[in-house]
C-alpha cells in the first residue's frame, strides 16, 4: 500500500496515521514515490518517518529517481533509513520521466539517464558492502545498513530497453499497470524472466507491478480529479490514460489483483487516490 503522498493535504498527522494503519493492516509494504515540482511531501524524509512507526511492514521506495541525487549521499540515507526501520529498505529506482524535476535540482537531463542508473547503483552497493569507494578516504561511508550488501534494488522499469538492462544490475522490476491487463503484465514479467535468464542470473527477478485505485462513493470522479492533476504534464493526452484505469470499484480492483497474481506478480503496489484513512478500509474489507 502506497501512502497517498501524491495527493494535496498530506500532514504530519495523516502521514502517521496511514503509516500505522498500513502496518497494522495486510499489507507487506509501506510504499512511496518520488516528484520534486509537486505537492507531495520528501521520499526519503516521509519514508523516515513512516520507518519510525512502524515494525513490521517493508519501507518501499517506489522509486527514487536516482540520476537526480548523487548516489553516495543516497547510499548514506538509505542506509541511514535502513538502520531507523531494522533492515526493512526495499529500494526501487528510475529515471524518472519529468525533465523540470531535473531542472528544479540544477541536474542535467542526461541524453543516456539507463548507463548513468547502473553506474550509480554499483557505486551504491559497493559502499554498502565498506568498500573504500572516495579516494583518500580514512573511512567508507556509513553507517551500514543492516541488511547484509544493503537493501534490495529493483528497477523501476516500464519499457523493454530498461527491463533487459535492468538484468545487469537489479534485483527485480517494480513497474506500473495502466490498464492493469493481464497480457500487459505478464509481457513485462517474461521480458525480465528471460532478460535474467540470458544473463546467466541464478535467482529469478522479483516481480513487482502497480496501479491505482478509487474506492469511494464517488470514486470514477476521484480518480478523474487525481489522474489529470497527476498527469497533467501530458496534456491532452492525459485523457486516454484516464479512460484506460478500471479500479474504481471494489470488484474492478479484486479483479485486477487476481489477474496480476495470475501473471505471476510477486507484490502488487496499490496507490490510493485520497487521503481519506477509509479508502484503507476499503481495501482491507475486499481483502478479507
Amino acid at each position: 500500500m502506497n501512502l497517498p503522498v501524491m495527493v494535496p493535504g498530506m500532514d504530519r498527522a495523516s502521514i502517521l496515521d496511514w503509516s500505522r494503519a498500513i502496518d497494522a493492516g495486510p499489507f507487506s509494504s509501506l510504499a512511496l514515490g518520488e516528484r520534486i515540482t509537486f505537492p507531495n511531501p520528501d521520499i526519503l524524509v516521509t519514508a523516515s518517518a513512516a520507518a519510525t512507526v512502524t515494525e513490521r511492514v517493508r519501507i518501499f521506495l517506489n522509486v527514487l529517481v536516482l540520476p537526480m541525487h548523487p548516489e553516495l549521499l543516497a547510499a548514506k540515507q538509505l542506509a541511514t533509513l535502513d538502520v531507523l526501520c531494522g533492515g526493512r529498505v526495499v529500494v526501487g529506482v528510475g529515471v524518472g520521466g519529468r525533465e523540470e524535476d531535473y531542472r528544479a535540482l540544477d541536474v542535467p537531463w542526461s541524453p543516456a539517464p539507463l548507463g548513468r542508473l547502473e553506474r550509480q547503483v554499483r557505486r551504491m552497493r559497493a559502499a554498502w558492502a565498506g568498500e573504500m569507494v572516495v579516494d583518500g578516504a580514512l573511512r567508507p561511508v556509513e553507517p551500514a545498513p543492516v541488511q547484509a550488501g544493503g537493501p534490495p534494488v529493483l528497477a523501476g522499469s516500464l519499457y523493454p530497453q530498461s527491463i533487459r538492462r535492468a538484468a545487469h544490475w537489479a534485483d527485480g522490476i517494480c513497474g506500473f499497470s495502466f490498464s492493469t491487463s493481464e497480457a500487459e503484465v505478464r509481457g513485462a514479467f517474461d521480458l525480465a524472466r528471460g532478460a535474467w535468464a540470458d544473463v546467466g542470473r541464478a535467482t529469478p527477478p522479483r516481480l513487482v507491478t502497480g496501479t491505482w485505485f478509487a474506492l469511494g462513493p464517488e470514486a470514477a470522479e476521484q480518480m478523474e480529479r487525481y489522474l489529470r492533476r497527476y498527469l497533467n504534464f501530458l496534456g491532452r493526452a492525459a485523457a486516454s490514460v484516464i479512460a484506460t484505469v478500471p479500479t474504481t470499484s471494489a470488484p474492478q480492483l479484486r479483479d485486477a489483483l487476481r489477474r496480476m497474481e495470475d501473471a505471476g506478480a510477486d507484490e502488487v503496489l496499490l496507490v490510493p487516490t485520497t487521503t481519506d484513512l477509509d479508502e484503507l478500509r476499503r481495501v482491507e474489507d475486499l481483502l478479507g
